[in-house]
């Protein structure tokens, strides 16, 4: 989940850290019946699998990108290191973010 736009690992906060503070699961990410540009680039480039490991990955790629949105792969990689996926090997989950932080840059401009 992200708490005030920075991405933390959910199990290790508690309620009360979070008081006053906006915090953001992958549901709130984007619009109801949406996917935000970050979701739509790991569905086109097969960033996730089974799932299990999605949404932690997903919530750590809008933390990186909303303070680096040009990232390279050893950076990439350096911010999923709380992140464990079996399924991918991570390469697909590093194309999807070089491709969401192009697509977010897209739009932003």
């Amino acid at each position: 989940m992200l708490i005030d736009g920075r991405a933390v690992k959910s199990c290790t906060v508690l309620a009360l850290q979070a008081a006053g503070a906006e915090v953001t699961t992958i549901e709130g990410l984007a619009p109801a019946g949406e996917l935000h540009p970050i979701q739509s680039a790991f569905v086109e480039h097969h960033g996730l699998q089974c799932g299990f490991c999605t949404p932690g990955v997903i919530l750590t790629t809008a933390d990186l990108l909303a303070r680096d949105p040009a990232p390279d792969d050893e950076t990439i990689r350096r911010a999923l290191r709380g992140n464990l996926c079996r399924c991918t090997g991570y390469q697909a989950i590093v194309e999807s973010i070089r491709a969401a932080g192009a697509a977010l840059a897209e739009a932003t401009a």
